[in-house]
């Protein structure tokens, strides 16, 4: 990060960042139980580009949703996501220039977005069908609020440890509780 003097980010991990037994960055979304049912596009989330780092390291959005990338470094940046299920796309964008904003029309978990000028710079994007997702935070939990009552399969999906899945049962105004386990190898 100090070849590029624009660069005034702090040099941590972001792939697997883990607290105790508390796992980070686990994105967790309604796998199935929805498919029934069509949800209003919420507004745009916002991926910033600071101390050539992407925050948040891991997001989601839900297909049809915006997506703005804003540059906040003195320095430029070049954004490419590397889809499965989606149009492939490379943009640079200029040091505190406009925002780049894109949808993504299919679902994709773990979608990774690079920045071709800066090899360390790495996000991963989720785009689901629902507005029914979080991330876990730094102390590995989470919430989805305003879940309505159904049998659901929960997805956890890490970068680099994969995938886990949790079937649910949720009863009128009920809260559930749920803990997975990922194994670091």
């Amino acid at each position: 990060m100090t070849m590029d003097p624009g660069c005034k980010g702090a040099n941590q991990a972001e792939g697997v960042v883990v607290d105790g037994d508390k796992l980070a960055n686990v994105f967790v979304y309604v796998k199935s139980g929805l498919e029934a049912r069509a949800f209003a596009i919420p507004s745009p989330i916002t991926i910033e580009q600071s101390g050539c780092r992407y925050r948040p390291h891991v997001a989601g959005a839900m297909v049809g949703q915006m997506v703005r990338f804003v540059n906040s470094d003195s320095t430029t940046h070049n954004i490419h996501p590397n889809p499965k299920n989606n149009r492939e796309w490379n943009e640079s964008q200029m040091p505190q220039g406009p925002p780049v904003e894109k949808t993504f029309a299919h679902p994709e978990t773990m979608m990774q977005v690079k920045c071709n000028q800066h090899p360390w710079m790495t996000m991963y994007l989720n785009v689901v069908n629902s507005p029914f997702f979080a991330v876990t935070g730094a102390d590995g939990r989470f919430e989805i609020a305003g879940l309505p009552p159904g049998d659901y399969t929960l997805g956890f999906v890490q970068e680099r440890l994969g995938m886990r899945e949790v079937k649910i049962s949720l009863r009128a105004k009920e809260n559930a509780t749920v803990d997975v386990n990922f194994k670091v190898e």
